[in-house]
């Protein structure tokens, strides 16, 4: 039987970082009142389009992973903010590091990268591939209508990356499981998509929207009730949880979930007030912050979960294998950003606070 491993890991976070107080200089909030309500003291805004955060997290993977693009079997894709939807951007970053192989996009919002990976896994264990990179990438800057408090501070851009390959020896994934409460889907939506009025210029005034209420309670249920079942079906317990990774979307979340599992709140991992919630790209950043800081060690079991717009829910239960360095150290990274964050989101800052 074949097993599927992480063996490489990258992330790639855009230069330009924006503050609570920044925010603050053109909406009514504060660096407390954000802090205290979502742990968010900071979010990254991109200079760049999202397929070159996915490639630079990519590239970082596959020098971890001590293996070259051209060896991959398989691109899997997680996000909900791509440059372009024909073509899929796996294509763009499949040629920026010279694979030969399947790519493509899917969207499941911030359970995207979880997503992706269940699906990666399964198809290392039926045999059909070997090496597969799976991405999270966003650029959900691109969404805000910066004048709308209640979803401008909690999101940022980011990406991360995974290589997973076949191996012998037991353990890497060793389950997941996949949800969507389609009744729910409205309480996190964009209105853009192909139902927008193209000859409308009003159409172009697409933002998200969320319930924060709704998507809090909803949030707790479907990761909770998806982790409890990927422990069961794999015969494991929470006590023999080493390490909780779940999605960064809000630490009251975080907090409320691991209490309600009854797990130690030092066994989750949280980095949120430095990045904000980046969707899909949360969970890969995540690993690679936990390695980084030591937080991961070898032959640990990690319980991952996530939820997203649709509603997606996942979790995936996994058994760290060995190495926690990687074979060569990143080198990948974007181009500088000449211009603060302020000043890459001014456009539309002033487009959304000028339209009231």
């Amino acid at each position: 039987m074949q097993y599927a491993h992480i063996t490489g890991w990258g992330k790639c976070v855009p230069p330009a970082k924006l503050t609570n107080d920044d925010l603050a200089t053109f909406m009514e909030t504060s660096d407390e009142w954000i802090k205290t309500r979502t742990g968010i003291s900071e979010r990254h805004i991109s200079h760049v389009n999202t397929s070159e955060l996915a490639t630079v997290a990519a590239q970082n993977a596959l020098l971890a992973a001590g293996i070259d693009g051209s060896e991959l079997d398989l691109i899997i894709l997680a996000t909900a903010s791509p440059d372009t939807l024909i073509p899929n951007i796996a294509s763009t970053v499949q040629a920026n590091v010279g694979a030969t192989c399947g790519a493509f996009d899917i969207n499941a919002a911030c359970s995207g990268f979880l997503y992706a990976l269940g699906m990666g896994s399964s198809m290392i264990k039926s045999g059909q591939n070997k090496k597969i990179l799976v991405i999270g990438a966003e650029r959900l800057s691109f969404y805000l209508d910066w004048s709308r408090r209640e979803t401008a501070v909690l999101f940022g851009d980011g990406a991360g990356a995974v290589v997973i390959e076949a191996s012998n020896e037991p353990g890497g994934v060793l389950g997941y499981e996949l949800n969507n409460d389609p009744a729910a889907r409205d309480i996190l939506s964009s209105g853009f998509g192909t139902q927008m009025d193209r000859f409308d210029s009003s159409s172009l005034d697409f933002f998200i929207n969320l319930n924060g209420q709704e998507v809090f309670k909803r949030a707790i249920h479907g990761m909770g009730g998806l982790s409890t079942k990927v422990l069961e079906n794999c015969n494991m317990s929470k006590e023999d949880v080493d390490l909780v990774i779940p999605h960064q979307a809000n630490e009251r979340i975080i907090d409320t979930l691991i209490s309600r599992m009854k797990i130690p709140k030092e066994k989750a991992f949280v980095n949120i007030a430095n990045y904000g919630n980046t969707s899909a790209a949360t969970i890969p950043i995540a690993i690679c912050d936990a390695l980084e800081q030591g937080r991961m060690t070898s032959g640990q079991t990690i319980l991952s979960c996530a939820f997203g717009a649709g509603l997606t829910s996942a979790a995936l239960l996994l058994k760290w294998g060995e190495r926690t360095t990687p074979i060569n150290a990143p080198t990948a990274e974007l181009p500088p950003c000449e211009v603060s964050a302020l000043e890459l989101i001014k456009p539309a800052v002033d487009f959304f606070t000028n339209r009231k």
